[in-house]
């Protein structure tokens, strides 16, 4: 493999350019940069203002843009009588630009965007420090078309905030490994730990394998290298419990109730509730995946996950390219320094692959779309891989036969996962084997009187083989028929919620912001004309009441037990001292959740309206009550 900017650095032979400066020292790197950029902002950007938002996310949003409260401590609504179910780091950046911009979904989306094409940009620097300018160009191409990172890009689900943030996290790990530097070693844990505000323990998935490479491959002695380990690992620790800390100084009276916890604890809501629910059982927590999400992601999990019909063809095609590279870029490194580059490289992005598959295949409650995670490091390894097989491939010899072997093996396994997707682009699965048949036997039959161009060609036709089927699940993005279920985003004919729709010619429902269908702008009406001074519009049976007119309008609300309706606040008691003293009126049951005291105090104590009252003739499961006129 030609020498890397990293090895290089070990070696002490150039001083590394970084920045600007760095994408114009190879002809025509900066243009070919900016096209995928391009490609990119088109692939996440276009038709936005259509995009799917998550409901119950969206309301929140909305409700963090209306009140700093709420925006601080993550209120579900702008009271903050509330928390979301998560920790609101990735919501705050859609808070702000809904605050900024307007209740629209195109201004909830854009964050997304943003966050999509910093990480494309970011992989491409990194990549490029590691394994040269054309690994860097073919690793963010490969994130680009990613067809999971495609969807959720799209959408506002926090895992696009948390692979921009593990990214960073890599790219200053790698440069404290080159260096020898303890700033870039606390920059990591710092990113980690802001990673940790977007999606929580997940973020720390990644701090064993960060540690390994440290102390295997940083320059220093064995104890210089673990006390520095120690301050970045503090770092992590401090920056990922900040908000868990403030909320837990708070005194409860003073901030909203912490949903999914029975002990109002923000600790248990990241590591029971979100953390050991999803391997077993915690007493202080509500299950993980309680309710209608459970039903959605009961099969993905085990080893087979990451290659099922629905998941695989979101995150797996260069599966193989990214195993093969990891493998032969590890052994064939073999007797060089402890510090090498190249291989720290490949160990980096093969670790975090790596424990991302153990852990999702041994947990419960997964949605495909959290395989998004995997798309850094397989654009790595596919990049840094095809730059070593390349290189080996020019050098002759026996290594020459890994690229177009693994080409070929890439290439078939894009066929077998095409092919259980058939009538999906149907000239797709031909098309892929042709671009991989030519490129293999171009690449084999190399020989004295082999032109250059042939070589190139043939090199050409095995990279677009692998990359077109992804490349076309991307796209389909674009396509509402196949732009992904606002709950659970997937690319392109699969998942429940398309199977459910097949023969209707499918389209998700959308959830737009400050947009109220006619059912919840008549009953929003009702409750605005009948409001006499009480802090509450009204009270909901867990926010699948609510989320709908939370969306609609800036007005608090009470949601009582949360996302799943089962979390213990308010208390019955609590319910009646708000009634009592004219804070709440009227309250929103639903036959689609669960009895729980405080909704069967709302039965025995307040009156039925009929639908009627607010120009309906039915309200479907939902049943408003008065609570200033009792039942008796």
């Amino acid at each position: 493999m030609a020498t890397t900017a990293l090895a290089r650095d070990h070696a002490g032979h150039r001083r590394r350019t970084t920045g600007f400066r760095q994408c114009l020292t190879s002809d025509g790197e900066l243009p070919a940069l900016l096209l995928i950029l391009a490609a990119a902002a088109v692939l996440y950007a276009w038709g936005i203002d259509r995009a799917g938002v998550h409901p119950y996310y969206s309301a929140a949003v909305r409700s963090m843009a209306a009140n700093w409260h709420a925006f601080v401590f993550g209120g579900l609504d702008p009271s903050g009588s509330i928390t979301v179910d998560k920790i609101p780091g990735a919501l705050w950046p859609q808070a702000l630009s809904v605050k900024l911009l307007g209740p629209y979904n195109w201004a909830a989306v854009l964050p997304q965007v943003l966050e999509g094409l910093l990480a494309v940009w970011a992989l491409h620097r990194i990549v490029r420090a590691w394994a040269g300018p054309r690994a860097g160009l073919l690793a963010a191409l490969v994130l680009t078309l990613t067809p999971v990172t495609v969807v959720l890009d799209r959408h506002t689900i926090p895992d696009t905030l948390l692979v921009l943030l593990l990214v960073l996290a890599a790219g200053s790990l790698q440069k404290a490994v080159a260096t020898g530097r303890l700033l870039p070693l606390l920059m990591c844990g710092t990113w980690v730990g802001l990673a940790f505000q977007a999606k929580m323990l997940q973020a720390w998935l990644v701090l064993p394998v960060f540690a390994a490479v440290y102390q295997m491959a940083a320059p220093g002695s064995r104890w210089n290298r673990a006390w520095r380990l120690l301050l970045a690992g503090a770092t992590a620790l401090v920056v990922s419990c900040s908000w868990l800390l403030l909320v837990w100084a708070t005194p409860a009276s003073n901030r909203p109730y912490i949903d999914a916890t029975t002990n109002n604890n923000p600790f248990t809501l990241v590591f029971g509730y979100n953390g050991l629910s999803r391997f077993g059982h915690d007493p202080n927590a509500l299950g993980a995946v309680a309710g209608t999400a459970a039903s959605r992601t009961t099969d993905n999990t085990g080893w087979t996950m990451l290659v099922n019909q629905d998941v695989g063809p979101q995150i797996a095609w260069l599966l193989p390219l990214a195993v093969l590279a990891l493998a032969l870029g590890v052994w064939w490194r073999a007797g060089q320094p402890r510090t090498d580059g190249p291989r720290t490289g490949f160990l980096l992005w093969g670790g975090w692959l790596a424990v991302h598959v153990v852990v999702f295949s041994n947990s419960n409650g997964n949605h495909g779309y959290y395989t998004t995670v995997l798309a850094p490091a397989l654009a790595a390894l596919t990049g840094g891989g095809v730059a070593l097989f390349w290189a080996q491939y020019r050098a002759g010899g026996r290594r020459r036969a890994a690229l177009p072997l693994a080409i070929g093996v890439t290439a078939l396994w894009a066929a077998a996962m095409e092919g259980r997707h058939s009538a999906f682009a149907p000239w797709l699965l031909p098309v892929v084997l042709m671009l991989g048949l030519c490129g293999v036997v171009g690449l084999c039959t190399r020989g004295p009187r082999t032109t250059r161009r042939a070589v190139h060609s043939a090199l050409a036709a095995s990279l677009a083989s692998i990359l077109l089927a992804p490349a076309v699940w991307a796209t389909s993005c674009l396509d509402p028929r196949y732009a992904g279920s606002p709950l659970s985003p997937l690319a392109g004919p699969v998942g429940p919620d398309y199977r459910d729709r097949h023969h209707h010619r499918p389209t998700f429902r959308r959830y737009p912001l400050s947009k109220p269908s006619g059912r919840d702008a008549a009953l929003l009406n009702y409750l605005s004309a009948h409001r006499s001074g009480e802090k509450y519009l009204l009270a909901t049976q867990a926010a699948y009441g609510a989320e709908p007119l939370l969306r609609a309008t800036s007005q608090p609300m009470l949601i009582m037990g949360g996302f799943t309706g089962l979390t213990p606040y308010p208390a019955a008691r609590q319910l009646g001292e708000l009634v009592s003293t004219h804070r709440l009126r009227y309250a929103l049951l639903t036959t689609r959740r669960p009895t729980t005291p405080a909704s069967a105090w709302v039965k025995r104590n307040c009156t039925p309206i009929s639908p009627s009252a607010y120009g309906r003739t039915s309200d479907g499961s939902f049943t408003l009550y008065d609570c200033a006129r009792g039942a008796d």
